[in-house]
């Protein structure tokens, strides 16, 4: 409590919603421009809406982004928020306030939603659609069950595009680094009634790391990576109507594990002769992805109401296949192996053909009615999804092993509805009420099995079904000290919907979850000072989560299951601010720390299965399940503690133009892996440092920089493999580069 007074005295909403072309307007106009977000699914500013947000936009997004990462980049860049992966560009795992899931099967559910202009993107796949041509991406923290429904206990993270406007315009930017070329552009303007936008983004990485297993030169970690939005917009006195078409295609490299290259008896530290440019690998490791999406957006106003009605389509097919013991050989089969012991081969593949999502959303919004708001609405969602993983035999021929099926149909509806109401001039009461419905419809069947050759045969099919319905709610009054400063104080309650596993490739059981809910406290405080040109935003949260989902990843078993443990806490506090030191001269800091805790006394997992010289497990045995260990006490997994981020600006006038040197921080907590504690399998703390020097001249017409992102080369292992031995995969490592952007 001492820690969240503290917090309580100053408090910073993140970043400007900053103009597309003159990034540093605010700035240079004297003070900070207001931030409008749609936390609320209104238009309103982040002064006045009762939840923990921080934003990303403008010149903050653009440096970070300079070098074709994927949304993981996100990660640390605002409190309280980590993303990983081990499926490389694909498949992004989100954690809010150390909440998230490590299942790396494709039907995992996630307790973090994203949510792409206005259309949830559920299935962890479609969670990887680059960012580019952006207005402004909020994070919205805490339960979200109200206004964005299933699967949000944790929170939102919202992207919002660019829309059409009658003006004609846009911009195109190139960077190339040492191994890197990217381009992105927009174009529009409009007629009449009528607007249109047409976005790009191309992502070209070549290759860069040397396999030594081949000949020749490097042969793995690149990719080419294209995605496009084009837009119509048609407006008039009493309706407006917005159609969205995307399309992505991705033709890459997996994710790449490397054996052995955690040094035994350290907290994840590298083994001394690790080399990141080298990899060893007998098997396949590359990724292909086809996304095809659309949406479109209804406003009738009829007067005292507004009318929406919101349409999301989306398709994928997709195929990601890993070398994932991360080695050469197996001893158990072949009798050698390198890098290291690596007991035996594994090298898998996961695909999806003709994934669709269906959503609909309607709403019914008053139009300024005085002293109350309302909106009301319902939701209907509908998912059909087909999986296929391979297993192949690496050492003999590398033919197909293994083989399993599995389909899940999943249809859930809500009705949903909020009120805000002025109790007095300064004093807003804020209440939402929602019911869900939510049900899946499940088989497994496994025609091959690896093992084979142990006598294990064919299995299923296997049938499961989760059904699930539940209120979720919030309430939250807000208090105006002044047009410059508010306090709020919330309590929610938000839900995930019943969750399936049944990756039966080693194991014979399809495990399903029960609904989890969790129940948020929150107080925070929001300012503006000094004139305009500094703010602050400061919040303390605790939460508790019963029947919390978890997925015991891998172990000695290498077997995932879902499961439910009795219950978890999670409580810290949230600092983000900016301030405008002089006309030319912007900072801001954002700082989180975040303590959870897994409460059930008789939950236990599989820890490590290296079968010679295991690694070092902290957790103490179950007495009832030979080889299981308890988790009670432990914290989420990739849940840092700290998270700190800042980032720095300043421009020098000059003649038509202006120099400027802008610098971007971020370092978070050490973190671990998986559910049980182990000092292996505990990532060491990650700090990453981007700088960027650069002239923009003629009105911020044109800007040219050099930059260089993770400039210390700072490089650790980020997540592993604990079923075969001491596998895992790192950050990315320095890159540096140039870059043209021309608005027009």
């Amino acid at each position: 409590m001492a820690l969240a007074a503290t917090a309580l005295m100053g408090i910073a909403p993140p970043s400007i919603a900053q103009d597309q072309d003159q990034d540093q307007k605010g700035s240079r106009a004297g003070a900070l421009e207001e931030v409008i977000v749609t936390a609320t699914k209104r238009e309103e500013s982040i002064m006045q809406v009762p939840i923990s947000i921080s934003t990303l936009s403008g010149e903050k997004l653009d440096a970070i982004e300079a070098t074709g990462e994927d949304i993981r980049v996100l990660r640390g860049r605002v409190p309280s928020l980590n993303i990983e992966s081990s499926f490389g560009r694909l498949f992004p795992r989100f954690y809010i306030r150390g909440w998230g899931n490590t299942d790396f099967d494709i039907n995992a559910s996630q307790p973090v939603s994203l949510v792409y202009d206005d259309v949830v993107q559920e299935n962890p796949i479609l969670k990887g659609f680059p960012i580019f041509d952006t207005e402004l991406i909020e994070v919205l923290r805490g339960p979200q069950g109200t206004l964005f429904g299933r699967n949000t206990p944790a929170g939102v993270v919202h992207v919002r595009s660019r829309k059409p406007t009658q003006d004609f315009g846009g911009y195109g930017k190139l960077s190339i680094t040492q191994d890197d070329r990217n381009f992105e552009g927009a174009i529009g303007g409009g007629s009449g009634h009528w607007a249109t936008r047409l976005s790009v983004k191309y992502m070209k990485r070549d290759d860069w790391v040397t396999n030594t297993e081949r000949s020749g030169g490097p042969s793995l970690g690149g990719y080419e990576d294209r995605a496009a939005r084009l837009q119509f917009l048609y407006e008039n006195d009493d309706f407006t109507a917005l159609f969205n078409i995307h399309k992505r295609s991705l033709d890459g490299t997996a994710r790449l594990f490397r054996a052995n290259i955690i040094q035994r008896g350290t907290n994840g530290g590298l083994v001394r002769d690790f080399n990141i440019d080298t990899v060893s690998l007998d098997g396949r490791n590359d990724q292909q992805m086809d996304q095809l999406g659309a949406v479109m957006r209804l406003d009738w106003n009829l007067g005292r109401t507004t009318l929406t009605s919101i349409t999301g389509y989306e398709t994928f097919d997709s195929w990601s296949v890993g070398d994932i013991d991360g080695g050469i050989g197996g001893v158990f089969e072949v009798g050698y192996s390198y890098p290291g012991f690596i007991p035996f081969a594994g090298e898998t593949g996961d695909g999806v053909d003709n994934h669709q999502q269906i959503t609909q959303e309607f709403r019914l919004a008053s139009n300024d009615w005085g002293k109350l708001d309302w909106q009301a609405g319902l939701f209907y969602f509908d998912e059909n999804l087909h999986i296929y993983t391979k297993n192949y035999n690496t050492n003999f021929g590398g033919g197909v092993n293994g083989e399993v099926f599995q389909q899940q149909y999943t249809k859930a509806w809500a009705l949903f509805g909020s009120v805000d109401y002025d109790i007095t001039s300064d004093l807003t009461a804020r209440a939402g009420l929602r019911y869900s419905d939510d049900s899946k419809d499940y088989w497994a069947l496994r025609t091959l099995s690896p093992l084979s050759f142990l006598g294990v045969g064919p299995l299923g099919p296997v049938p499961a079904d989760a059904n699930g319905s539940e209120v979720s709610w919030d309430f939250s009054l807000t208090r105006m000290f002044s047009d410059n400063t508010s306090a709020y104080a919330r309590v929610a309650k938000g839900f995930r919907a019943p969750s399936i596993q049944g990756r039966i490739l080693f194991g014979d059981t399809v495990s399903v979850a029960k609904s989890e809910t969790v129940v948020s406290y929150e107080i925070g405080v929001k300012s503006n000072f000094a004139g305009g040109r500094g703010r602050v935003s400061a919040d303390w949260f605790y939460y508790t989560v019963d029947n919390v989902q978890l997925t015991a990843v891998g172990g000695s078993a290498n077997f995932n299951q879902v499961v439910n443990a009795d219950n978890a806490i999670g409580q810290g506090v949230e600092l983000d601010g900016e301030f405008m030191v002089t006309d030319n001269f912007l900072v801001t800091l954002g700082m989180s720390y975040n303590h959870t805790e897994i409460n059930d006394p008789n939950l236990s997992v599989t820890p490590c299965g290296q079968p010679v010289d295991p690694c070092k497990v902290y957790d103490p045995p179950d007495p009832k399940v030979p080889g299981a260990v308890l988790i009670d006490g432990n914290p989420f997994p990739q849940a840092p503690e700290w998270i700190f981020n800042a980032t720095a600006r300043w421009g020098i006038p000059y003649s038509n133009g202006e120099f400027y040197l802008y610098g971007d921080w971020f370092w978070r907590d050490q973190v671990n892996f998986f559910l049980y504690e182990s000092r292996e399998y505990r990532g060491g703390a990650l700090g990453e440092l981007g700088l960027r020097a650069g002239y923009t001249w003629d009105d911020g017409r044109y800007d040219l920089a050099v930059f260089g992102r993770n400039i210390l080369d700072t490089i650790v292992v980020v997540g592993g493999i604990d079923f075969n031995n001491l596998t895992g995969f790192v950050n990315e490592p320095r890159r540096v580069g140039a870059e043209l952007r021309i608005n027009f």
